[in-house]
């Protein structure tokens, strides 16, 4: 029974490499190869070092600002174009950055690739939402996340090597174009889970696809002329974005403020621990292997944390997270003047890898969890669009304290905080999101 149990995980797992889990892993290499030389290719066009960090910045504001849009169009044109579109025009940001001649022309392309990250980011989320049974939903989502973590990882030592060879910027930005033309290909040729459910005659009894095909009506009404069944049918009147996020206020403001905090933490942990070895007078290669050490703890523990949601529920995955991540922050604020700072500051950073290793998926999760099964796109736009402002609103605060006061004073309001959001996870998780109604023997 077991052995059975993680073969029909890892067969469902399998079914979304094709369409979500290989083009998420180009784009996290494409993203992870650009946005580190981006400074770089500022700088060459005459950008000073502020200007530089307001084009990287611009990617940021542009993912939050076009979480909603996004969720607009993936209502109206399904999953599977909209990723489509966004490689397409992400495609067209990555040709302006190569051939801009200015720092407004770099900015523009630069905002361009941000809006795609965020369609392409939704569109894939509400994809997984619709299709991927309960049973397996945080398993799945945790790989989603593991695959753009493994990118994004990758992607700057594949930059790194590429201009060790060439010498030229412009072979990461030929990169970035050579993965997203390759994502395009895989979304409008792989086939759609939900197909090949269909075609197996195993479409599940509880879970998402059968609430998605009683809301929505039968698979074949919903088939379209490029045959995803992802599309809405033409005459489907689906909900505004507003309104829809008018509706589910009282969700979003109760457990979508703790996933912005945890969102936040993430953030931090990006911006915080360079700042403090800085802080302590490390050198670049000794910071650069801490926080390689969080990165690697992380992708070691994504799947766990779909294991544990599943097995026991959400809460046990998230509230550790938040606890872990918010008290090493808090705990580093006070280690700043001790006699071995390095040493708290190396468990400190081991800590929060921990922490946000079994994060992972964790946001994901629990936006689909919440979302309405039928067409949870508008809504989702809401979410992320909450869960980025954390991220995006976490480095300016970062600065704020910092100047005026000090950065452990801010590296314990930030630790705070998320100790405050694992509360607010604690009060609100199982009030919107129901406990597992089993516990599969053998979960793999």
């Amino acid at each position: 029974m077991p052995t059975s149990t993680a073969d029909d995980t890892r067969r469902m797992l399998w079914r979304f490499a094709p369409m979500i889990y290989g083009p998420t892993l180009l784009f996290g290499l494409a993203e992870g190869a650009l946005l580190p030389l981006l400074p770089v290719i500022a700088a060459a066009l005459g950008a000073d070092v502020a200007q530089a960090a307001l084009i990287v910045s611009v990617i940021v504001v542009a993912r939050l600002l076009g979480n909603l849009p996004a969720g607009w169009l993936v209502a109206r044109i399904g999953e599977r174009r909209t990723m489509a579109i966004a490689g397409c025009l992400a495609i067209a940001g990555g040709v302006g950055v190569l051939l801009a001649p200015n720092l407004g022309s770099l900015a523009v392309a630069a905002f361009l690739i941000g809006l795609c990250a965020s369609a392409f980011g939704l569109a894939r989320h509400a994809f997984m939402t619709t299709r991927v049974p309960v049973r397996y939903r945080a398993r799945a989502l945790s790989v989603l996340g593991g695959s753009f973590r493994l990118g994004m990882f990758a992607g700057p030592f594949v930059a790194a090597a590429l201009l060790a060879m060439t010498g030229a910027t412009d072979a990461a930005v030929w990169f970035f174009l050579a993965m997203l033309v390759a994502l395009v290909v895989l979304v409008l040729v792989g086939r759609d889970p939900e197909e090949q459910l269909a075609a197996e005659g195993q479409l599940p009894a509880n879970g998402s696809l059968s609430e998605r095909s009683t809301a929505n009506g039968s698979l074949s009404e919903r088939s379209t002329a490029n045959g995803s069944l992802s599309e809405r049918s033409e005459t489907k009147r689906t909900p505004g974005v507003f309104r829809t996020m008018w509706h589910h206020r009282d969700v979003l403001a109760r457990l979508g403020l703790p996933a912005a905090s945890l969102s936040g933490l993430r953030q931090a942990r990006v911006y915080l621990l360079p700042l403090w070895g800085v802080s302590l007078a490390l050198d670049a290669e000794a910071i650069a292997l801490i926080v390689g050490l969080t990165g690697a703890l992380e992708f070691a523990l994504f799947y766990s944390s779909g294991q544990i949601m599943d097995r026991w529920g959400r809460l046990w995955a998230c509230l550790p997270a938040m606890v872990l991540m918010g008290g090493a922050f808090v705990g580093l604020a006070f280690t700043h003047d001790l006699d071995h700072a390095t040493a708290w500051f190396v468990a400190a950073a081991v800590v929060v890898g921990i922490g946000n290793g079994l994060s992972s998926g964790i946001l994901m999760t629990l936006g689909a969890d919440v979302a309405p099964p039928a067409d949870p796109a508008p809504f989702l736009g809401s979410w992320r669009t909450l869960t980025d402002a954390g991220a995006a609103a976490t480095p300016l605060a970062i600065a704020a304290i910092a100047a005026v006061a000090s950065l452990p004073v801010a590296t314990a309001v930030i630790g705070l905080a998320g100790l405050v959001g694992a509360v607010g996870f604690a009060v609100f998780v199982p009030r919107y999101v129901p406990r597992p109604r089993f516990s599969p023997p053998g979960l793999d």
